[in-house]
């Protein structure tokens, strides 16, 4: 499916401007790469059929509890697998306290958890953003109304959003470097409808393919599709694993930044959504951390960890060239630049006219990342 651009603008500005720790209060924008489904039109009105304020709001903050609690968990999770390397915790705005507390008089805030120099993660950055009562702009109002069945939203409707990121560098070039995130953004508009919708995903880079561990990570989240999601039309694990592909790309390189994943966008929340959403966080750590326990103190070569600094290379490239919301948020008059730059490898390296010998292991990788592989066989899509 061709893209909009308004899509492309919120895929960055939203997804990037949230994940990063930096939204403005009219940054997001909205309108979906998919045309007015009927699925979609079912969603919505079986949310407002239950009573769209009750069901989007009680899903909203449901949705930001459980952020918090699973940025600790994934927290804990990471420190127990290095060797004292911990994460350090900077905190804005309803969540500015060190102590843990919240400043209940402020309506927005985040997290930014950082863990560098690690034995095993070299940075990583675990995110969380919090956006009460925000201002809808009217060319942001007009981006949503593109989608929507009912002339509602305007100018001046209030909004809400929530999201959780992650981005893991491994120090070993045999793990892969691990993206994510979760998101949801709510409008009340002056009629006093709530709507919602969820965004998120999860994906890949690696530097070496070990093909059993890319491909039990697609089953993973292809399973988790067809358990929660199993009768939907419009988010299927193939369309969403498609939309990664398409989305992390460098068009100049002709060449995919990883092996994907899935990366959703536009869903309607209710009750089934918010369950599946949950569920793919859920599923971060038990698909990666796998990866990291069996690889990530595996000798290595030099020429392995400077292979991964190419790489690495890019990976930076992606987000400063292509990511639109590193790009919004780095443009804006008053960038917080740490909090859009987290996501950024430790150490990289560029090498003019790099030559990759054929048949190598080196090659193998880039044959994937110039032609993406389905890596679910489409029998064990079926018997599912």
């Amino acid at each position: 499916m061709q893209r909009s651009l308004f899509v492309c603008l919120k895929i960055g500005l939203f997804f990037s401007s949230l994940v990063f720790g930096y939204l403005p209060p009219t940054t997001f924008v909205h309108a979906s790469s998919r045309s007015k489904t009927s699925a979609l039109s079912t969603a919505s009105k079986a949310v407002e059929n239950k009573g769209i304020k009750q069901s989007s709001g009680i899903i909203f903050d449901e949705f930001v509890d459980f952020l918090q609690q699973k940025q600790n968990k994934i927290i804990a999770e990471i420190e127990s697998i290095e060797n004292g390397s911990k994460f350090s915790r900077d905190g804005w705005g309803l969540f500015a306290q060190d102590n843990g507390s919240i400043d209940t008089s402020l309506k927005s805030g985040g997290i930014t958890r950082v863990i560098q120099g690690g034995g095993i993660i070299e940075k990583g950055a675990c995110s969380l953003t919090v956006i009460k009562e925000g201002i809808l702009s009217a060319d942001r109002a007009a981006t949503i109304r593109a989608r929507q069945s009912e002339d509602v939203v305007v100018a001046g409707d209030i909004y809400s959003a929530a999201a959780l990121s992650l981005v893991f560098h491994t120090r070993s070039p045999l793990v892969p470097t691990f993206r994510s995130d979760v998101r949801i953004f709510m409008v009340r508009t002056g009629q006093g409808k709530f709507l919602a919708w969820f965004g998120g995903g999860a994906d890949l880079t690696p530097y070496y393919l070990f093909e059993d561990d890319i491909r039990a990570f697609h089953n993973m989240y292809r399973d988790l599709c067809h358990e929660l999601l199993p009768n939907h039309e419009e988010f299927t694990y193939e369309s969403m694993k498609k939309d990664c592909d398409d989305y992390f790309y460098l068009p100049a390189r002709n060449e995919h930044r990883g092996t994907g994943g899935i990366f959703f966008d536009d869903m309607m929340a209710s009750e089934t959504t918010l369950a599946f959403v949950k569920g793919v966080a859920d599923t971060w750590m038990p698909s990666w951390l796998p990866i990291v326990k069996a690889r990530g103190r595996e000798k290595y070569s030099e020429q392995q960890k400077q292979w991964q600094l190419l790489r690495r290379g890019r990976y930076l490239e992606f987000n400063l060239l292509y990511d639109r919301g590193v790009k919004f948020g780095l443009a804006n008059s008053n960038p917080r630049v740490e909090g859009v730059m987290v996501s950024a490898p430790p150490v990289i390296a560029f090498e003019y006219n790099h030559q990759i010998t054929p048949n190598s292991p080196e090659a193998k990788l880039t044959e994937i990342l110039k032609k993406p592989r389905e890596w679910v066989s489409a029998d064990a899509s079926a018997s599912s």
